[in-house]
């Protein structure tokens, strides 16, 4: 009875609660169709491991270890020699328990992990049953590898003077002229999320530069340019065609193109050409029609791309006067550098297509965030399923390890500002549609997956975490990299420098430093012997812990409710599958109503709007028991050995899992 072809359909983010919520509703039906052929909890819950964040959790669920034991505890890892160093920790060779792909590979299943972020790249088995893409960042394919530029808005008017970029405009309210350009180094995480809390570009303002207040506060890369009659074709053109020139790779590339009229006369098509000798379009875009896989060409530190893009006009004047459009990220087409084999890449280009650049735009634009934003997710979606699909019919592909992270990127966008009291410039019901959007684009993803239940498939649904809603907001400890811990300034347990006004710098003193935050829960003391900046006395190293315990949990909110949900000590955070070297010497849970919006948190906490940090479980198909609602606490650490039982391999070295024994179908013969 064992099952000889499973899927693991990983959705980064997908909330039970809220899900559940919604499929009540009879907004999810593939979802609901799911659980009443397979088993679950009433609540649909997994109990997650901690901390919940994206690297750890999946990397728990690919090993069926915890946090301590595999050695992934957030996005980044505590440098050990330098306790003022940090490394990206998506990245397996930082893991250290036996992920069961492996198991499945080498026991002569052809398996296939689709970016499954933390644990999976490189490939860490040479089983030629093995096919690997990606892992190396958490949004999409080749972005963390070969993403050349981030997405940007251009906007052209007769009223606009001149050709311009402006990089990031809220930094400057003033033009940069192409001629004399600054190109800045590739940007930051932190700069994709300053995007998305963005405005778009008000064109009917933007003759006023100077005084345009939407202008100043906006973060995007903006490429102006005029409207002007189109002249010096040296092919034939639409009769009464007006030009304008597109800015790409921050004004590296120019692009002219046409605004032309329909058979009525408006304005509605922009047609991109390479210069004004080629006739052969690289992209036509309709009025509010979104265009995938525009290819062409991106410049990055003096080198030349090939690359795919995605756009959408926005906005278009009937009479051609204005127009403006979003541009999304660009990838190169030629990067095969997270495909194992290589000629997988070429493979899945001729026989699926591109993959997607993802979209992270719009938390104060509705039309960014559905428009553009949600919809390049509902492509992605589809290629990411049919990519699946592929690899199962034309490769031979028995098992599937799959991740996707439309629900997390998404909601990272806006939902710290989902809520009545926050500084929002759009109303609730614009949040409520989106939030309804991301449970429908991922019951439209489950559904596409199904019939596999018809073919003999298991279907695992799970993800790694949720995101709330904190009825208070951003807790006071997030510190991602030092830089905003200012109760242990206030305490005097950590130091800053500063400039020769007095003001403080982002930079640690460490001659007067006892602590620091460290990444999303740690507290490190800065102990003499075990770094080499240390001041603190080994002797005294105890006391110094419990003396910062009192005062986090002394720290109360102004309804006088405590801001800390647990603070623990290394050796006692081995309750929470955080001890050992790569954890803080202090772990730190915030309350639920004090939240970043996940990652700061125990795994059990909710949030306003049917939020919740838990993540989702579901199991269905050949080998699990049909319409079967579990009452045990599924721990997400009990998947890896639940599918090696399932599936007769051997559990993976390390496991600290248990199967699900309550879930397996009666003639499972356990």
């Amino acid at each position: 009875m064992h099952a000889n072809k499973i899927l693991i359909l990983g959705i980064d983010g997908m909330d039970p609660r809220l899900s559940k919520y919604h499929m009540e509703q009879g907004y999810m039906p593939n979802l609901k169709k799911l659980v009443e052929r397979g088993a679950a909890r009433e609540d649909l819950r997994f109990l997650g491991a901690m901390p919940t964040i994206t690297p750890p959790m999946w990397t728990t669920l690919a090993t069926g270890t915890y946090p301590m034991t595999h050695g992934i505890t957030d996005f980044w890892q505590q440098d050990q020699e330098n306790l003022g160093a940090l490394s990206y920790a998506l990245d397996s060779t930082l893991c250290k328990a036996e992920q069961i792909w492996n198991v499945f590979a080498e026991s002569g299943k052809k398996t296939f992990v689709f970016h499954w972020p933390g644990s999976s790249w490189p490939p860490t088995s040479k089983s030629e049953n093995l096919y690997v893409i990606d892992g190396t960042n958490p949004e999409g394919i080749c972005m963390g590898t070969g993403q050349i530029e981030n997405e940007y808005i251009a906007a052209a008017s007769v009223d606009i003077p001149e050709i311009s970029y402006r990089h990031k405009a809220g930094e400057t309210s003033m033009m940069c002229v192409v001629t004399d350009i600054e190109i800045k180094e590739e940007s930051t995480g932190d700069d994709i999320y300053a995007i998305a809390f963005s405005p778009s570009i008000d064109l009917v303002r933007l003759e006023d530069d100077r005084n345009n207040e939407a202008q100043t506060k906006m973060n995007f890369d903006v490429s102006l340019s005029p409207v002007k009659t189109a002249e010096k074709w040296e092919f034939e053109i639409p009769n009464d065609s007006k030009e304008l020139t597109l800015l790409f790779s921050g004004g590296l590339i120019r692009r002219p193109a046409l605004l032309s009229k329909n058979d009525k006369g408006i304005y509605d098509t922009l047609t991109i050409y390479k210069n004004k000798k080629s006739e052969q379009a690289i992209g036509i875009l309709k009025n509010g029609e979104f265009v995938e896989n525009i290819i062409d060409e991106a410049i990055k530190n003096d080198k030349t791309y090939t690359v795919n893009r995605n756009m959408r006009i926005l906005e278009m004047a009937e009479d051609g006067s204005k127009m403006r459009m979003w541009i999304s990220a660009a990838v190169d087409i030629h990067d095969d550098s997270v495909f194992s084999p290589k000629s997988l890449h070429n493979e899945i280009i001729e026989n699926v297509g591109y993959p997607m650049p993802v979209s992270n735009v719009g938390a104060h634009d509705a039309q960014l965030m559905i428009d553009c934003m949600q919809e390049n997710w509902n492509r992605t979606m589809d290629w990411w399923a049919d990519t699946i699909h592929y690899m199962i019919e034309k490769k031979g592909i028995e098992i599937v390890f799959s991740q996707i992270h439309n629900d997390d990127a998404e909601k990272h966008n806006f939902i710290s500002i989902y809520k009545e009291k926050s500084a929002r410039s759009l109303p609730m019901e614009t949040y409520d549609e989106v939030m309804l959007n991301i449970s429908r684009q991922n019951d439209h993803y489950i559904g596409r997956f199904l019939h596999l239940l018809d073919e003999g498939w298991t279907i695992f649904l799970v993800s790694d975490h949720g995101l709330v809603v904190s009825e208070e907001g951003q807790s006071l400890y997030y510190s991602h990299l030092f830089k905003d811990a200012t109760f242990m300034r206030q305490w005097g347990y950590t130091e800053v420098k500063y400039d020769e006004q007095g003001n403080p710098l982002p930079e640690i003193d460490w001659s007067k430093t006892k602590a620091i935050c460290s990444r999303s829960n740690s507290i490190y003391i800065n102990t003499k012997g075990r770094w080499a900046t240390g001041i603190v006395e080994p002797k005294d190293q105890e006391a110094l812990e419990y003396e910062i315990i009192g005062k986090l949990y002394s720290l109360k909110d102004e309804k006088n409710r405590p801001k800390i949900a647990l603070a623990l000590r290394n050796k006692d955070a081995v309750l929470l599958g955080l001890s050992g070297p790569e954890c803080g010497d202090i772990i730190v849970m915030q309350a639920e109503y004090n939240l970043y919006d996940h990652g700061d948190s125990l795994s059990t906490a909710i949030g306003l709007n049917h939020t919740s940090v838990s993540p989702i479980f579901v199991a269905a198909g050949k080998g699990i028991k049909e319409g079967y609602t579990v009452d045990r606490w599924i721990r997400q650490v009990d998947l890896a050995p639940t599918l090696a039982i399932l599936a007769g391999i051997r559990v993976p070295r390390n496991c600290e899992g248990a199967p699900i024994y309550q879930i397996l179908a009666d003639d499972f013969g356990l």
